[in-house]
């Protein structure tokens, strides 16, 4: 292609971004950035040009760190970067910064933006200020298909006359248009760089300090960005760019360009800069899109219609509510029969492990620790979480693709806002249903690091995929009734539980943000994308592959080790007792204070590697075996508990107990990796199991009055 390294930027690339799998011959390889506003479809277009897996929910801000793949087209190499996802190039955030420095820095050879077709104006204000950095522009006009729906069109070829750029329409969940993306990206990335043909012109008072700022800038040697947006960026005092820029002015002349940046600052501004500046490319913005926009004005209506239900003050909640209970019926409903019929095969399976040790010379004691301990923990993990976790999260992904999910964080935002927590604390709490650890993760959407504190060590309050096996056991022993009204009851009180959990997420929020993490809540906007069609076959996919076995993967890693640990305690001790009722007695007092026993105790810190794990080994415990034990049924599950003393408060309380407790190891780890600090991962691990001790002895205390009343 006769590009070279200097040209393409790949130099700074692999040193900064750490893009270490380009080829040795980087001069053959074509750098492309993908920038556009969140929600776009912009990972679409990505996933779809390089065929790497990357989740592209209907979430606003789910690209938080930049993603790298590749494609060939023509015989020719391009690597392409995922920019996080921005309304701006200003770098009040993290993303904004990013997306700003891969552009200035990186010197992609193309820079394509997607844009959203049914909202065009809104987006073109991101177009306009990246042409303000570089012509080699492709604007993608994604999601064409929506605006067809909405009887919007779009003249592209007018857009492309007033961009002076080339610009495609596409829809990059079904392709097409993406062939002619990838040609205009191919013809951009030969050319060299011409002149700017379009210019976003201010009032005049601030034309004439950018003039004058440009002559101070001729002097600099920054061949590589242009003056005038760099005058720009200088006149609304972009700290964060001055001290990148330090790096390229010769070591002799240090104070080159804080000189230059003080004769700038030093510059009387009229009113505000940064207002008149985003007041202009506003107005540039409105009138392209007026000229190459027509629409029907009633096609949102149907949308707008359902928005006053679902984001009302009286009905949003309740159908918030009435929406995750059907998720959590149907998961209940469909989940027990495919858990039974893998208990069975894992049995069968194991008879033929104890016949294949049979031939093989190992100790009784090493067959028994592999089968009776390893196997059998990572059977009942298996057989127990994979059901419903290939129901819920499929089904959550459902509601995500759809567009319901933001409307959730809507209406839970100024619930947060009042608990002096972030708006967007709402997503990542709904992100730790399937796994407290992808919660915590998710909190890097936050900017503010006081608030991303508060929804890493608030995220264990919401049960994870993890728990809910604990808590449907013992809502379907003791509290559902029977017959065909059972799973409707046991959704009900599911529902209740999570009602409650989120009710505490919001009390310790209010009570960390007074204490520890004192702050005032910070504003933001949360992008309300529309409802769409979900499409079936990428929902499954990405929910059994992404979630479901990504999550699966994860509890196997943990309880593997788990297993054969408590198959040693359950089959060695001391004096005729096993060093796992050893502990359990130590525990005693503590648990029977609580409305629980020393098992249970036991059992919860025993299975701090993974919480599927925590039933088996009551179970363990209770039967005097060596290893877990399945049952046939739950009457005879419930046989087993109500022998050793268990009653509905016992059971109440575990449920209380498993939802205000410690995080599990992997969420542990994942914590430490977030924020860098074992403070906060000893507090994470500290504050929920406090709260759990301290609500399951009132809880029982209260029960121990009344029944003496």
């Amino acid at each position: 292609m006769g590009l070279t390294v200097n040209s393409t930027g790949t130099a700074l690339l692999k040193e900064d971004l750490s893009l270490t799998y380009l080829e040795e011959d980087s001069s053959k390889t074509a750098v492309v950035a993908l920038a556009g506003n969140p929600n776009t479809g912009k990972s679409t277009v990505f996933n779809n040009l390089t065929g790497l897996k990357q989740h592209t929910g209907n979430w606003p801000g789910k690209t938080v760190a930049i993603s790298k793949g590749q494609y060939t087209f023509n015989d020719e190499n391009y690597v392409i970067v995922d920019l996080p996802g921005t309304y701006s190039l200003f770098a009040d955030s993290p993303e904004e910064e990013i997306a700003r420095d891969f552009i200035c820095f990186s010197r992609p050879d193309v820079t394509v933006v997607v844009v959203d077709a049914t909202c065009l104006e809104r987006n073109l204000h991101l177009v306009l200020q990246i042409l303000e950095i570089t012509t080699k522009v492709v604007v993608c006009v994604n999601l064409i298909d929506e605006a067809k729906q909405k009887n919007i069109i779009i003249d592209t070829k007018k857009l492309a006359e007033f961009l002076q750029v080339e610009v495609v329409s596409t829809n990059a969940r079904s392709g097409e248009g993406l062939k002619k993306l990838q040609e205009a990206i191919s013809n951009v990335a030969l050319r060299k760089e011409k002149p700017d043909t379009c210019i976003i012109r201010y009032e005049e008072s601030l034309e004439t300090h950018i003039t004058k700022a440009i002559e101070i800038l001729e002097n600099t040697k920054i061949e590589f960005l242009k003056k005038r947006w760099l005058a720009l960026r200088i006149l609304d005092r972009d700290q964060s760019l001055t001290k990148k820029l330090e790096n390229y002015f010769p070591t002799d002349q240090p104070n080159q360009l804080e000189i230059f940046s003080e004769q700038l600052f030093n510059q009387p501004l009229v009113g505000d800069f940064r207002e008149s500046i985003v007041l202009s490319l506003y107005k540039q913005a409105e009138i392209i899109a007026n000229t190459v926009t027509s629409k029907n004005s009633q096609a949102n209506k149907l949308r707008f219609n359902f928005d006053r239900i679902a984001l009302s003050k009286f009905w949003g909640i309740p159908l918030m509510l009435l929406c995750l209970g059907i998720v959590f019926w149907l998961t209940l409903v469909g989940a027990n029969y495919p858990s039974q019929l893998l208990s069975q095969l894992f049995s069968q399976l194991e008879e033929y492990l104890f016949l294949g040790f049979n031939y093989l010379p190992v100790p009784q004691l090493v067959k028994e620790l592999f089968i009776l301990g390893i196997y059998r923990t990572l059977a009942w993990v298996v057989a127990v979480m994979l059901p419903p976790m290939a129901i819920f999260f499929p089904l959550f992904t459902l509601l995500e693709d759809w567009g319901l999910l933001p409307r959730i964080a809507f209406n839970l935002d100024h619930l947060f806002q009042k608990s002096g927590a972030h708006g967007k604390q709402s997503l990542t709490m709904c992100m730790g249903f399937g796994c407290n650890a992808a919660g915590v993760i998710a909190a890097r959407i936050i900017d503010s690091p006081r608030e991303r504190l508060l929804a890493i060590l608030t995220n264990n309050f919401v049960p994870c995929n993890g728990r809910f096996p604990t808590l449907i056991t013992m809502i379907l022993l003791f509290f559902s009734g029977s017959g065909i009204l059972a799973s409707f009851s046991a959704s009900i009180i599911m529902l209740l539980l999570i009602v409650g959990a989120v009710f505490v997420t919001l009390i310790v929020s209010k009570y960390l943000s007074k204490t520890v993490l004192k702050g005032i809540a910070s504003s933001f906007t949360l992008e309300l994308p529309p409802y769409r069609k979900p499409q079936i076959g990428k929902i499954l996919i990405r929910s059994l592959l992404d979630r479901t076995l990504f999550v699966l993967s994860r509890a196997i890693i943990v309880a593997a080790p788990a297993g054969a640990l408590i198959w040693f305690l359950a089959n060695f001790g001391v004096n005729g007792q096993s060093y796992l009722e050893i502990f359990a007695t130590f525990l005693s007092p503590l648990g029977k204070l609580m409305g629980l026993d020393g098992v249970i105790l036991a059992a919860f810190l025993l299975g701090l590697p993974a919480n599927e794990i925590v039933l088996p080994i009551i179970f363990m415990a209770y039967t005097s075996h060596g290893s877990l034990i399945e049952f046939e049924s739950l009457t005879a599950t419930k046989s087993i508990l109500l022998n050793n003393g268990w009653t509905s408060l016992t059971a109440f309380c575990l449920m209380v107990f498993s939802l205000n407790h410690f995080p599990c190891g992997t969420t542990l780890l994942t914590i430490k990796k977030e924020t860098g600090s074992w403070y906060w991962t000893f507090l994470s691990f500290l504050i929920p199991t406090i709260i759990g001790i301290a609500s399951c002895i009132f809880v029982s205390q209260v029960a121990r009055i009344l029944s003496f009343l």
